[in-house]
């Protein structure tokens, strides 16, 4: 038994098990359980807990901890979520006098870059502007997590789920528009500078990139246009327009939306739809040009659309002017049976993901998806809400007038460590979901009523119906780690993966019992958790020592239920195995292609996306080629964190979770990750 406590301000006190179990006692009483005998044995067992740890004078916060990992392995989870509230209340009485941020802390350890969190987004370089980011971030985060109920708070804090991005915790997560809509009304705002509805085709590209940089201030994630080439299509006719007047209209653009126009120093965070071809939902609608609709129709502008994607692929391929891919736009291609890879785009296409790697690729062959999905989410305000949907776009993507109210991510190894067996971690899973609806409902409330206050004059100006067409998301980190820490074996094996089947499929029913009850859209997305995985691991780890995850030093969990990244160089297996699982989720998954260096065979490349596509129903594909750029000698294949030409220091790029940033700005999971990170070998 300890002999002393150190309390919160260094002082020793007598050990009292007493005490102990008088705060259990409370934490019992208030879940309507009057049992003082069973609180002295609870607070005997955390005795035996801090004995173990073998320290005569623990401190009260490992106490506390202890006190709660009792409770949940004795399955008291009602209880352990009371007193989880009880320190929480205790932490608010402790904190009053902290309600101020040390201002002094948060500038100094971010300028010294010893807070994580200032590589927390790859997307940030460390500036004056992300400085600025961060403090007012900072503030925001603390502001909006005291918003939220107690239990909320504190299932974050501790580390059973994370809320995602708190530092814009008053807004949405991501969004998309109606190009259409901007075609036909411009870009424009009460009070504001008016543009009216372009007519020409560089208006209407100099109005995106206002557009998307504006809105992109009222979300914390992407914001999406769909059927890109299609909507532009006409304006190149109507213009008159050479193929070299298209392209600089389109280099133009693209540099445009890679210009800092984002709070912290930032580009926006864009995902463009092309179509390559008319849709159907499409060929037969009358043309927009000027605002009016004209004579033709979409179908008609095959030619310009193919003028508008060459010279957007051309752009894309060239890079900047040192070589270095344009991080965005994320470019998305709906991959259909017809789709034309034989054509002279089809072939650029190839070439530019075989060097960059920078599209997606939705799978419109054998998945779920329906490339009306796009629109329709949109024009059907009345769903069955008995029905899940598929939220189309990827992890960036969405459909128009759609997308993302929130974010929470469920903490599965966690889950998974504290379970008393399968059937125990199932319930855990839901009982957190259950909470995680609980915060997601509330921020869907806190950033409507924030939308009404006039908050986001932008995004009321075009989202017309609100809110109502954007999910509440669900998230998971961590399958390979929860089926180690419950079976002792990884998701790679059967058992892994019957065990994440069986997981998702409840957390299916769980999110369609979740529409019903509250009437809002839920879907079941494999989040990025670009900075979740490092986290949620940190908290872990330092809490439990004997709980499992990835990592070389720095732990890290791995991506939803992904196979480990250091696992296996067989591209075919990998995707066999994920088409057992992605197909489960209702939002954004994608499996990445982690390849060494650049494709030479584009055919191969072909061969192995529509071979992907056929033999699974995964809903998005990307290949992720690893590059280096010298500032002297440009784009160098593979990574070389030394130039091989002139030995002069290059920046090796990769996909962190969905995007293009160089290694050195990724935050030290991610880092730890790429560390273990295996490529595939031969695709085809």
């Amino acid at each position: 038994m300890p002999k002393q406590i150190r309390k919160r301000d260094g002082c020793l006190e007598t050990w009292s098990s007493q005490r102990i179990a008088q705060a259990i006692l409370k934490a019992l009483k208030a879940s309507g359980v009057q049992d003082p005998i069973l609180a002295a044995r609870l607070a005997g067992k955390v005795e035996g807990k801090l004995e173990e740890l073998g320290n005569d004078v623990p401190e009260q916060e490992h106490v506390q901890d202890a006190v709660e990992l009792v409770l949940m392995e004795s399955r008291l989870f009602a209880v352990a979520r009371r007193y989880i509230v009880y320190r929480e209340k205790r932490r608010e009485l402790r904190e009053q006098k902290a309600a101020f941020l040390d201002i002094a802390d948060v500038i100094d350890t971010y300028i010294a870059k010893t807070d994580w969190r200032v590589a927390e987004n790859a997307n940030m370089n460390h500036s004056f502007q992300g400085l600025m980011l961060h403090l007012s971030g900072t503030v925001q985060a603390r502001y909006a997590l005291e918003k939220y109920p107690e239990e909320v708070r504190a299932a974050h804090e501790h580390g059973y789920f994370h809320i995602h991005d708190l530092s814009f915790g008053l807004a949405g997560y991501c969004a998309g528009w109606s190009l259409r809509d901007l075609l036909l009304e411009g870009f424009n705002l009460t009070g504001r500078s008016c543009a009216g509805p372009p007519r020409h085709f560089d208006t209407a590209l100099g109005q995106m990139v206002n557009f998307l940089g504006t809105l992109q201030n009222e979300w914390a994630g992407a914001q999406a246009f769909n059927n890109v080439d299609t909507y532009l299509a006409p304006f190149v006719r109507h213009d008159g327009l050479t193929y070299k007047e298209v392209k600089q209209a389109m280099q133009k653009f693209v540099f445009n939306l890679n210009t800092t126009s984002r709070w912290g120093g930032q580009s926006p965070f864009t995902n463009l739809t092309f179509d390559l071809s008319p849709p159907k939902h499409l060929a037969n609608e009358a043309v927009i040009i000027g605002g009016k609709m004209r004579d033709a129709v979409y179908g008609d502008f095959a030619p310009e659309m193919a003028m508008i994607n060459k010279a957007f692929l051309e752009v894309m391929a060239g890079g900047d002017y040192d070589g270095r891919i344009f991080s965005f736009p994320i470019p998305t291609y709906n991959v259909t049976k017809d789709f034309p890879w034989d054509s002279e785009i089809g072939t650029l296409l190839l070439e530019m993901t075989a060097k960059y790697g920078a599209p997606y690729f939705q799978n419109f062959i054998n998945s779920d998806l329906s490339p009306e999905d796009v629109r329709s989410m949109c024009c059907r305000l009345q769903m069955d809400l008995r029905q899940l949907r598929n939220k189309v776009g990827g992890l960036f993507g969405a459909g128009d007038l759609t997308g993302s109210v929130g974010v929470v991510t469920l903490n599965l190894p966690k889950l998974a460590f504290l379970a008393q067996g399968e059937e125990d971690f199932l319930d855990l899973v839901g009982e957190y979901a259950e909470l995680a609806k609980t915060a997601l409902e509330f921020k869907r409330k806190m950033i409507s009523d924030n939308l009404e206050r006039g908050l986001f004059p932008w995004t009321k100006r075009y989202l017309k119906n609100g809110f109502k067409g954007h999910f509440s998301t669900i998230g998971l980190v961590g399958g390979h780690e929860a089926c180690i820490n419950l079976l002792g074996k990884g998701i790679e094996t059967e058992a892994g993966v019957r065990l994440m089947t069986r997981m998702l499929e409840h957390l299916r029913e769980v999110t369609s019992r979740f529409q019903e009850e509250t009437g809002n859209l839920y879907n079941l997305e494999a989040t990025p958790a670009e900075g979740t995985s490092y986290r949620l691991a940190k908290i872990d780890k330092a809490l439990y020592a004997d709980i499992k995850a990835s990592g070389n030093g720095t732990p890290y969990y791995t991506n939803s239920t992904t196979l480990p990244v250091g696992l296996s160089r067989d591209v075919f297996a990998a995707l066999e195995h994920q088409n057992k699982l992605q197909p489960l989720y209702t939002g954004g998954t994608v499996f990445h292609t982690y390849l060494g260096e650049a494709v030479a065979d584009v055919e191969a490349l072909k061969s192995f996306i529509v071979k992907a596509f056929t033999m699974t129903k995964i809903p998005y594909l990307s290949i992720t080629p690893t590059f280096s750029v010298c500032k002297e000698h440009g784009y160098v294949k593979g990574e070389h964190f030394e130039c091989p030409q002139c030995g002069a220091p290059s920046e090796v790029f990769t996909r962190i979770v969905g995007y293009y940033r160089p290694v050195s700005l990724w935050n030290k999971g991610k880092q730890a990750e790429y560390a273990e990170r295996l490529t595939y070998g031969e695709i085809c």
